[in-house]
């Protein structure tokens, strides 16, 4: 197990800043690109039923990460956990970050490189104590001629990411396809502008991530989703790593003190997960109501599309081990100056 390592107070309000104005540029595809632009602040709070067991408080980014806890959230609401769960959604990392370090939250979900910066920012405060998100970036294109990524070759592809992971993502797959000279990318701040553009010309090709990816596609039908990057990334790397969008965090001073409840918030997200991916149908309208997309008919489309797992153990390690390993060798900004030793995975 992880052990502890208490933030210096004095320290703090500088680590706040430095990670609340950098977070955005770093993180990944956890949430989606129009909530990272997004300069709401509002958030969607799931309050769970008093009960005797511990109070935890859970953040989460509203998105893919979250889906995968609807099933949990509705049961804690309930009063059905042996722990007081007391779940807030929000629109972007940078709300979460800050909570984190200051300890008003828990454990939290998080965009996969961001958990590398909260540890290097925080001399190893946080442990990763599972994945919760794979891949879930997607070619979307009415152009029937693109159906293996190599067809990219001698296109122009829109996506956002500028400066951050799906970009790094993007230059590795085309890099060991060997088309990265062949291959235009244009960015776009947000992924309605990406949308936009393949409205307007279903022959562009643009890379999303989920829910958008559903969503384009529903209200188009001339639009497909024709290439999974996660299926790319298990085909370059060989089953070394794997496509990793969002973790789960725990601050160590918590885990310390409640290991039996950390194990049993790991119980209560892998059975949600299982429960949300058997019955996408069944599950459509919790992920309405916790304001995660606004289409019922986007959300049962999507969920079988957003990648939900709960990974944890040897296998969290060695998957994200890899990943992280190419965030470094794009721009080692992006993992927070340096890999996570596997001291930062807690395995049980």
């Amino acid at each position: 197990m992880r052990r502890d390592h208490p933030i210096r107070r004095f320290c703090l309000a500088a680590i706040v800043s430095c990670l609340v104005v950098g977070v955005l540029a770093l993180m990944g595809c956890g949430g989606s690109s129009s909530d990272t632009a997004s300069t709401t602040q509002a958030a969607t709070t799931a309050e769970a039923s008093t009960n005797s067991g511990t109070t935890v408080r859970v953040a989460s980014l509203k998105g893919p990460t979250s889906v995968g806890l609807v099933s949990f959230m509705e049961k804690a609401k309930a009063g059905q956990c042996a722990n007081d769960y007391q779940f807030t959604i929000s629109g972007t990392a940078d709300e979460i970050v800050p909570k984190v370090i200051s300890g008003d939250v828990d454990i939290a979900l998080v965009p996969a490189n961001v958990a590398s910066v909260l540890s290097n920012k925080t001399d190893g405060d946080i442990s990763i104590i599972d994945i919760n998100t794979l891949g879930v970036l997607s070619v979307v294109t009415g152009d029937s001629s693109i159906k293996d990524f190599s067809d990219l070759a001698g296109h122009t592809v829109y996506m956002t990411g500028k400066g951050s992971t799906p970009e790094y993502v993007m230059e590795y797959l085309l890099d060991q396809a060997g088309i990265a000279d062949q291959v235009t990318l244009e960015f776009k701040s947000e992924a309605t502008e990406v949308s936009s553009a393949l409205a307007a010309d279903p022959s562009a090709i643009g890379v999303l991530p989920e829910p958008y990816t559903t969503a384009v596609t529903t209200k188009n039908s001339q639009l497909k989703s024709v290439i999974s990057l996660t299926d790319v990334w298990d085909d370059v790397t060989g089953g070394s790593s794997q496509l990793v969008t969002g973790v789960t965090i725990v601050r160590n001073e918590f885990l310390t003190a409640h290991p039996d409840v950390v194990q049993d918030f790991i119980t209560e997200q892998s059975a949600s997960v299982d429960a949300v991916n058997a019955d996408p149908a069944g599950s459509a309208q919790g992920v309405v109501d916790a304001g995660i997309v606004d289409s019922v008919e986007v959300a049962e489309k999507a969920i079988p599309n957003c990648q939900l797992v709960c990974i944890t153990g040897a296998k969290m390690s060695k998957a994200l081990g890899g990943y992280y390993n190419v965030l470094y060798s794009a721009d080692p900004s992006s993992v927070g100056g340096s890999v996570p030793t596997e001291n930062m995975y807690y395995l049980g």
